[in-house]
């Protein structure tokens, strides 16, 4: 007997292979229902996608620094160079870029199955819930939020464990991950970089035809999340047009205003009052984590013994960038003392440039918060990037610049700069205004730019050292790319270890 792959969430599988040993990426039912029922109505499909939502945020194999995608988004930060940890954790692992180069770490496996997990479980839904019986409208609204979902899934895997998209060098030829797209999908080679993108953008714009605007509340997608996901994907793939086209199409909609300087610094944690949040993963106080949550990782006030002791930093010098007038930069106390940055007990560690941009919903409580996975101010930013490497497009591209720094900089005025600097001062301004929220890695990634720690003054020679050589890593270096964790090559006959990546 072989090893077996398991994707389980709501008692589905959808990728086995049989097995002697244990159960690799296996997990219990959150939310079950009988199988034979799941996909009978519209409700019970509802469910299965319901399943997914909370996967999203739910610690993953009872550590604490995985909460779900949000563990992943942090996980993004740590490798870039704009967010810091004090304690030797970062400096030993992700910092170093060590686990993700491991294939028997568990952090890298965490990150290659969470989103296979949720694809598998998407892919039931796409497969079953035209037969369903119910209204029509729930299934084309089901249909579209599975189809983002693996859309989503399949989007962050191909980013973190293939070659960077080269518009410049189409077709992709370089190796990305396995597709799948039937819930029968089994031992599936890795497909080509290029192949997982035309997959993505089919399953987009397939859900972007649904037209379904409707939701529950902000932790499902809809036609929104859906464009914004298009915008942020054509972006990646330097097709420009369509960056323009869908990230114009959201912010038009004026259904997401960007918030006010007060909603600004209210700590991040509640999608049901900041208005610019599109998408969000939103656990109830029954489902809050004490200690295994998004916010215990990197709100200022939680209350667990590595926040106590580890606050999250900014890159001085990403900070000094930061105009005076800027509520932006209240996110971030360069000289904290009890007076300027009060904190919940004695115990916490006060640090140079640490972050108050997220706290926890409600004080004394849960590390209880809606972590941001989509906002509008994101598309502001994306719409500025594609109009200022867009020819004749540079006056477009400060306008819109403006529109956003003015929400947040009553002082703003319209960028002075041109071609390359422009760009380069759009650019820090994605960073300050993304900080902590999972995209600096996938930025330097996406632009085949250096990862450069050297010279930030409130990273010292010791932290430097500890680095164990990252604190420059050329672009295009293969420690870029994830690799693809050993259970998987094992398991799945179609992945051969010739193609692991270098």
């Amino acid at each position: 007997m072989k090893k077996k792959i398991l994707f389980l969430s709501l008692g589905i599988f959808f990728l086995s292979v049989s097995s002697c040993k244990k159960d690799y990426l296996e997990t219990a039912p959150t939310d079950a229902v009988d199988n034979s029922a799941v996909f009978t109505t519209t409700a019970n499909a509802d469910v299965a996608l319901n399943g997914i939502y909370r996967y999203m945020f739910q610690r993953n194999e009872g550590v604490q620094n995985r909460p779900g995608v949000g563990g992943i988004l942090l996980n993004m930060e740590f490798l870039g160079e704009d967010l810091h940890i004090s304690s030797s954790n970062w400096y030993s692992s992700e910092g170093s870029w060590l686990r993700h180069r491991s294939v028997t770490n568990s952090m890298l496996t965490y990150s290659y199955r969470i989103f296979y997990r949720m694809i598998g479980n998407a892919n039931f839904i796409i497969d079953n819930i035209d037969a369903a019986s119910g209204p029509d409208a729930d299934k084309k609204r089901i249909k579209a939020e599975a189809l983002t979902l693996r859309a989503y899934s399949h989007y962050f895997l191909v980013q973190m464990f293939g070659k960077r998209y080269d518009a410049a060098s189409k077709p992709n030829t370089q190796l990305g991950v396995p597709i799948l797209i039937k819930s029968t999908d089994t031992n599936k080679p890795r497909a080509t970089v290029e192949e997982v993108y035309t997959q993505i953008v089919k399953d987009l714009d397939d859900a972007i035809a649904l037209n379904v605007t409707t939701r529950a509340n902000q932790s499902h997608v809809n036609l929104s999340v859906t464009k914004g996901l298009r915008a942020r994907v054509a972006l990646t793939m330097q097709d420009y047009p369509n960056a323009i086209k869908y990230s114009k199409e959201v912010i038009d909609s004026n259904l997401f205003p960007l918030m006010s300087a007060t909603a600004y610094q209210s700590g991040f944690n509640d999608a049901t009052i900041l208005s610019e949040y599109m998408f969000a993963s939103m656990p109830i106080p029954d489902q809050a984590d004490q200690f295994g949550s998004f916010f215990s990782q990197i709100a200022y006030d939680a209350n667990t013994s590595f926040m106590r002791g580890n606050p999250k930093r900014i890159n001085s010098l990403l900070y000094d960038f930061i105009p005076a007038t800027d509520v932006r930069k209240k996110m971030w106390e360069p000289n904290p003392t009890a007076t300027n940055f009060p904190l919940p007990t004695t115990s916490f560690r006060r640090q140079p440039y640490m972050s108050r941009k997220f706290a926890i919903k409600v004080k004394g409580a849960p590390t209880l918060g809606d972590v941001p996975l989509m906002r509008s101010a994101e598309m502001y930013l994306i719409l500025a990037e594609a109009y200022a490497k867009t020819p004749g497009q540079e006056a477009n591209a400060k306008t819109t610049l403006l529109a956003l720094n003015s929400k947040r900089d009553p002082n703003a005025l319209v960028s002075t700069k041109t071609g390359a600097a422009l760009i380069d001062e759009i650019l820090n301004y994605r960073r300050v205004e993304l900080w902590g929220e999972g995209f600096r890695f996938l930025d330097l990634k996406r632009l085949n730019q250096n990862l450069d720690r050297r010279g930030i003054p409130n990273i010292g020679a010791a932290e430097i050292a500890a680095l164990s050589g990252t604190d420059f890593v050329p672009a295009g270096d293969p420690i870029w790319q994830f690799l693809i964790p050993q259970d998987e090559i094992d398991a799945n006959s179609g992945i051969s270890a010739s193609q692991q990546n270098p």
